[in-house]
């Protein structure tokens, strides 16, 4: 009896050991763009997460973005024709670790939306700015997050 108690406890110990070893960190985070549509890349490694398992992320950063209204020959004709608006943004995703215990993916983020600003007859509303900051993933299953420093920013039209 005590070497079938101790069998078992060993075996409990071996197959316990795999999900003691694991650890879920970053390897790697970085955003690039914003892109000709104003959207912002963010690709990251994460290793430590065991083997086929499925994790949720969510890239998030603050944004601010100025729309505006042009008309077709590509003028802004009123200066106040433009609407700035600010606040969080955020895109989720979920991915599967595979056989190696790592996930090495991106997720784009989009500029806040407009609302309900438009524009008159015979003019288009078009992005003529964004910037985003405090860009950071995070990986909500096991809540470990990565800071990507720096502020990405693209103008589309002066005004």
């Amino acid at each position: 009896m005590r070497k079938t108690a101790f069998g078992l406890i060993l075996m409990l110990l071996i197959a316990a050991s795999p999900l003691l070893a694991q650890s879920p960190h970053f390897v790697s985070a970085s955003a690039a763009g914003p892109d000709s549509d104003g959207d912002l890349r963010v690709s990251f490694k994460e290793a430590g997460l065991g083997s086929n398992v499925l994790i949720n992320y969510l890239a998030s950063a603050n944004a601010t973005a100025t729309y505006a209204c042009i008309n077709r020959g590509g003028n802004n004709p009123q200066a106040s024709n433009k609407q700035t608006v600010a606040g969080p943004v955020g895109t989720p995703g979920t991915f599967s670790s595979g056989k190696n215990g790592q996930i090495n993916q991106s997720l784009t983020i989009s500029p806040p939306s407009p609302g309900k600003f438009s524009c008159p007859g015979g003019q288009e509303l078009v992005l003529a700015d964004v910037t985003y900051t405090n860009v950071t993933i995070t990986d909500t299953t096991n809540n470990v997050s990565a800071t990507i420093p720096g502020t990405f920013s693209r103008t589309f039209f002066n005004f």
